[in-house]
């Protein structure tokens, strides 16, 4: 073959790098040869957003366990002490509205006679005194329309009546038991109080995705390099497009679990059959603590956040997923400190305490702060992808979730079903699962492409779960929120 302008050119026999047959594709002469047959073809598949997967939250911080029916039901612990929210009606007399934990009450609270207690109003919704603490004596309980022993006539200490010499009529107040007392030669106490619990429920919901390809596509010839989610590194065509659907139904199982909602008697959701299922963050925000509009920029702010679960019941170990904003934050609160305390060689005193990295403030700064300990409280602080990447959370103009503290270890609970305390992690996910049948993670191909089961000339690849997340103790979880 001979080139004009390159008839000194001489082709070889084998692919050889010779100077004898080395073209000049930027010479005049073969420049439009080669546009036209030899294009530059990268046949590599370029990695522009790394891992582009954002499941595994719930396999660093929970469990997964099967489940036979539609609903799981478990118990937890009501708290020891008795301590109620209630309003001053008169100088002897308080009505009791709900308890600590903002609930409603159902049923009799646990106030009786001869009890001893303290009504405090702690700037709650009171009108005077906001400071004023009153130790009483509870003479007797009362009753209403609307709820048994909802009243309760007090006897001062230190006052001659709770209105003229220390509250105002209407005045939000804290009641809390601390003991009892009786005279000389009278009964004991009436009635007994039966240890309390709370009982939550949560329902799986059924997800799908599929992914199809005609016949005649799945034995053209066409390769391409490509690197899957999972670190498979190879040559794929049309299955390449099945490991991408697969990875993204594998993310839903999670983004499901986290955002999932629960549907309202007024929803037009539950009018078409759909009845939801409770979320990581529709839990926290029902059942747990909210933080909004802090930034977590200094101890001050952060200690806060100890200080409400120290009224939880101090669980010492947490886990801190959060956006870049956030994260950044943190770290700078725990170099800042570090700054103003002061530290010696290997050894850091004051402040926050790097108990994770041996005590070396150093090291922990070299590292982002990975992990800290701030009291008695040890955090470990990762970043969450989801809150981060851009098509998901990351990409969305919310005014929304900035973070979560997630406890770490287990909880002991009564389960319904099994009826006996078991000890789960605080977070885990529920599947639905048989000896005959697991819907934990189904996979199934349709199709005439390989065994033939049905007369449609494709590859139909099938994906389905059934699944629901537990959130046990949401009181002992934080949301943080911008």
């Amino acid at each position: 073959m001979a080139l004009d302008g390159a008839t000194n050119l001489q082709p070889a026999s084998a692919m050889a790098t010779l100077a004898s047959n080395y073209i000049d594709f930027t010479a005049q002469a073969t420049a439009g040869w080669a546009q036209q047959y030899l294009p530059d073809l990268m046949e590599k598949e370029a990695e522009v957003f790394g891992n582009r997967t954002i499941s595994g939250f719930i396999e660093q911080v929970g469990a997964e366990e099967a489940m036979a029916s539609d609903q799981v039901i478990w118990s937890e612990q009501g708290r020891l002490h008795l301590a109620y929210k209630g309003t001053v009606d008169s100088g002897t007399v308080a009505s009791i509205t709900h308890t600590i934990d903002g609930v409603e009450m159902t049923t009799t609270h646990g106030i009786r006679v001869g009890d001893t207690v303290i009504v405090s109003a702690n700037g709650d919704g009171a009108s005077t005194q906001a400071d004023m603490n009153v130790k009483c004596y509870v003479s007797a309980v009362g009753k209403n329309a609307e709820t048994p022993n909802a009243t309760i006539t007090l006897k001062p200490y230190t006052k001659a009546d709770l209105v003229t010499s220390a509250f105002t009529a209407t005045d939000v107040v804290t009641i809390l038991v601390y003991g009892s007392e009786y005279g000389k030669g009278t009964n004991g106490k009436v009635g007994f109080n039966e240890p309390g619990f709370k009982q939550y429920s949560n329902s799986p919901i059924i997800m799908k995705d599929n992914y199809s390809i005609n016949g005649s596509d799945v034995s053209q010839i066409g390769w391409v390099e490509v690197s899957g989610e999972d670190g498979q590194n190879g040559y794929y065509w049309y299955l390449k497009a099945s490991g991408d659907t697969r990875a993204r139904f594998a993310d839903y199982c999670e983004m499901a679990v986290v955002e999932g909602e629960l549907a309202a008697a007024s929803s037009a959701a539950l009018g078409a059959g759909l009845k939801g299922t409770e979320g990581l963050f529709a839990a926290i925000e029902s059942r747990g603590n909210v933080s909004t509009g802090v930034a977590l920029d200094n101890l001050g702010a952060f200690d806060n956040i100890l200080k409400e679960f120290d009224k939880q019941g101090a669980i010492e170990e947490y886990m801190i997923f959060a956006n870049r904003a956030q994260s950044l934050e943190l770290d700078d609160m725990l170099a800042g400190s570090a700054q103003r305390v002061g530290q010696s060689e290997g050894n850091y005193q004051g402040g926050s305490s790097y108990g994770v990295f041996d005590n070396d403030a150093n090291m922990a700064l070299n590292l982002g702060f990975s992990g800290f300990r701030r009291g008695s409280y040890d955090f470990y602080k990762t970043d969450w992808k989801y809150l981060n990447d851009k098509g998901t959370r990351g990409g969305m103009d919310l005014a929304d979730v900035e973070g979560v503290f997630v406890p770490a270890g287990v909880s002991t609970v009564y389960d319904q079903n099994l009826g006996r305390n078991l000890k789960r992690p605080f977070l885990h996910v529920r599947y639905r699962a048989s000896q005959m049948e697991s819907r934990k993670m189904k996979t199934w191909t349709t199709g005439s492409v390989g065994a033939t089961t049905s007369d449609l000339d494709a590859m139909e690849m099938h994906f389905l779960t059934e699944r629901c997340l537990v959130v046990q103790g949401a009181n002992n979880f934080l949301l943080q929120k911008k």
